[in-house]
């Protein structure tokens, strides 16, 4: 650990302390509620949420310009209004569909909505602007009032043209501020990050002459449809609902099976709310790919640890990128991102790939445990280094146990001089290239009693369901082989244990 990211850590304990984070909060005057969520799920089901017909550009591979559209927000709290942006390649009227996605006896989604058809037309494919912004000012087509009874999850709007069967998503989180077993916060920078809509036209798209694909001078805006994920896994469901189905879902799907409390918001919401926005809750979750972080999201995380909040990172590449968060050019809020530094600064190794990131963050191991190492994807099994921790209990494992293809693509490793960290699992992972890595899965204890653990891999969900419109991924020669009990057994382990504790401040 270096001289500098000491000081931050010191820092921001510090700060944490003079904050007085007991407060009271808005959340901390709303009703509980913890059986919402298992009440919800016993609500008739649908798998109607599904896509059935989707069909792609030529040139754009990745879009469909037949039906597309985006959300005004990401995240919106029952009660408020949610403005849809649809465009279609011709004029025909369109429907929205709304579901919200769980369990729901197995069918994972259940039925809430259905607006119009309302007419739908061609709106305008933007030029691009500077920093190969692509920033859509698309005409309403939809307004949704957001009902008061609507719990938090993630919903899906489901787009149908009445002139054609083709089909696409929009995706949009409703977001409460009631105390919370578990707070599920949804990769969405992300999702935006990667987003390719309409060419190529992602934050790994740029005009460098040396092709370095990881650097400042680049961004992109919320204010357009999610194209189909470019990568790893060829899903077509992805279209327009970013890289939830892909890498998150199947974690919610869990959670919702089982009926743990939980709350949904996006990478913004933290940002914004701070650390009262976490503490309400006993645990936050980081799942799948959860790699562009606002520095202000960083701290609230900090503050919340410090404060006695129990955090799960089941995720890998997290945490990777400081995100710069701006307004869209009308003024509205947190509608632009830009990758604008490496968290931990740019190791050596990393060089190759990226360049001139101004903004230095600290290193993401001291809230995680470990982070990002190089090579930085591979894949690998997942290996019991210390079968007698109680995260292990009533798995059977043995030290040398192997959970086979669960570590992929992107991981952790390089744990960071934490007192009383534990290494849980650790081994090599191996890439399309032949090269080596290594991983390390970790857990250490915060100082109220808290725990913080991380997996060390984006796959982590892949073992725990199989929902309806998943497909699981395969990449770098290696794949998950699904679903895995030991998996389900050591997550249900963690969350009995969070959900029995209660060590905020």
């Amino acid at each position: 650990m270096s001289d500098f990211d000491r000081r931050e850590a010191l820092g921001l304990f510090a700060t944490s302390a003079a904050a007085g984070l007991s407060g009271t909060s808005t959340a901390a005057a709303s009703p509980r509620s913890s059986d919402r969520i298992r009440l919800e799920n016993e609500k008739p089901g649908t798998s109607d949420w599904q896509l059935t017909y989707t069909k792609f550009d030529g040139a754009a591979k990745f879009r469909q310009s037949l039906i597309e559209g985006y959300c005004d927000r990401m995240s919106v709290m029952a009660g408020e209004t949610l403005s849809v942006q649809v465009s279609t390649r011709e004029p025909t009227p369109v429907s929205l569909e709304i579901y919200r996605l769980g369990y729901y006896q197995g069918l994972g989604g259940r039925h809430l909505l259905t607006i119009g058809p309302k007419p739908g037309k061609p709106q305008p494919t933007p030029p691009v602007g500077p920093m190969r912004l692509r920033e859509c000012r698309w005409e309403p087509t939809f307004q949704v009032a957001i009902p008061k009874d609507w719990p938090s999850g993630v919903y899906l709007g489901k787009l149908t043209a009445t002139k054609h069967r083709y089909q696409s998503y929009v995706i949009f989180i409703v977001k409460d501020d009631r105390p919370c077993d578990f707070l599920f916060q949804c990769s969405t920078n992300t999702w935006q990050a990667y987003n390719k809509w309409p060419e190529n036209h992602s934050l790994y798209d740029n005009d460098r002459t040396d092709r370095k694909p990881l650097v400042s001078g680049v961004r992109a805006s919320f204010d357009r449809p999610f194209a189909k994920y470019p990568q790893v896994v060829d899903n077509p469901q992805s279209l327009g609902s970013g890289e939830f189905l892909l890498f998150e879902y199947p974690f919610a799907y869990w959670i919702e099976q089982n009926g743990y409390d939980v709350s949904y918001c996006s990478n913004e919401d933290v940002a914004v709310g701070g650390a009262e926005f976490i503490t309400r809750a006993k645990t936050f979750l980081s799942i799948g790919h959860d790699e562009y972080w606002a520095r202000p999201q960083y701290d609230a995380c900090m503050k919340a640890v410090q404060a006695g909040v129990n955090f799960g990172f089941f995720s890998g590449n997290a945490v990777c990128f400081v995100t710069k968060l701006m307004p869209s050019s009308e003024g509205r809020a947190n509608r632009i991102i830009e990758r604008v530094g490496r968290y931990g600064g740019v190791q050596h190794a990393e060089e190759p790939w990226m360049a001139d990131l101004p903004e230095h963050g600290p290193n993401e191991a001291l809230l995680m445990g470990a982070r990002t190492v190089i090579p930085f994807n591979g894949s690998g099994d997942w290996i019991c280094t210390k079968p007698e921790h109680w995260l292990f209990a009533g798995t059977g494992m043995k030290a040398g146990d192997r959970i086979p293809g669960l570590v992929g693509w992107e991981h952790h490793g390089n744990p960071a001089e934490i007192p009383g960290l534990e290494i849980v699992a650790e081994g090599s992972t191996w890439n399309s290239g032949e090269q080596e890595s290594h991983y390390t899965a970790t857990i250490y204890p915060g100082p109220k009693g808290n725990t913080i653990f991380n997996a060390a891999t984006i796959f982590w969900a892949q073992a725990l369901s199989s929902p309806p419109g998943h497909w699981v991924p395969y990449v770098h020669f290696g794949k998950s082989h699904g679903v895995d009990r030991r998996v389900q057994k050591m997550t249900s382990n963690l969350f009995d244990r969070w959900k029995a504790s209660d060590s905020r401040s």
